[in-house]
């Protein structure tokens, strides 16, 4: 199964407001496919959003709108493993834009990669994407969103090499993550299985 990275960065407050993409798809070992676009929001651009990501209206003038670019993006993203860091925020960027331009959703499985570092990298002092990196040593220009998409994919590079696991489905069945799903007007979030109290005594008990 194929890991596909996503970062979206927006030009206001509003989820549906998409002005850049990035996507980078891994097969668990290394990154066999990348894509970047700007996206004409048609929407102004806020001065905060402006000074975290640097995209100013200017620089979309010319770039395709957000359903202009969906048959591409759905392609990837209905073809492998999504992965987000803080997954509950570009998901809903994603189904608000959808929603905003009338379009269906794909029907696709996704993770968070901040629920899944919590569980492999625990007592961490926090666990934005600037942190890991430098706990990592993977240097990247933050909030410009192929890099963000493309550090993504090398943490979980990361993990795979230092559990000793070959594929990412083996790496969620060890910190008992669900996936979450998005399809037709609806969505289910991803979630960290707790044991039970038996299961825990009885793991005790065999110990």
């Amino acid at each position: 199964m194929n890991i596909v990275s996503i970062d979206f960065e927006t030009a206001n407050k509003y989820r549906s407001s998409p002005c850049a993409i990035g996507i980078v798809v891994s097969d668990g070992k290394k990154i066999i496919d990348e894509f970047y676009s700007l996206i004409n929001p048609l929407m102004e651009f806020h001065s905060y959003n402006i000074y975290v990501h640097g995209i100013e209206e200017v620089d979309v003038v010319d770039a395709p709108t957000f359903d202009e670019l969906w048959p591409v993006i759905q392609k990837y993203v209905e073809n492998g493993l999504v992965v987000a860091h803080n997954a509950s925020f570009d998901m809903s960027v994603l189904r608000a834009t959808l929603d905003r331009y009338e379009l269906p959703y794909p029907t696709i499985q996704y993770i968070c990669s901040v629920a899944l570092s919590k569980q492999i990298w625990p007592r961490l002092e926090n666990y934005k994407l600037n942190h890991l990196a430098d706990i990592h040593s993977i240097h990247f220009n933050h909030h410009n969103a192929l890099e963000d998409a493309r550090v993504v994919v090398h943490l979980l590079h990361k993990a795979l090499e230092e559990k000793n696991i070959p594929v990412i489905s083996s790496l969620l069945d060890m910190y008992r993550i669900s996936c979450g799903q998005i399809y037709e007007r609806s969505y289910v979030t991803p979630k960290v299985k707790t044991r039970s109290h038996s299961q825990r005594r009885g793991s005790i008990g065999r110990s």
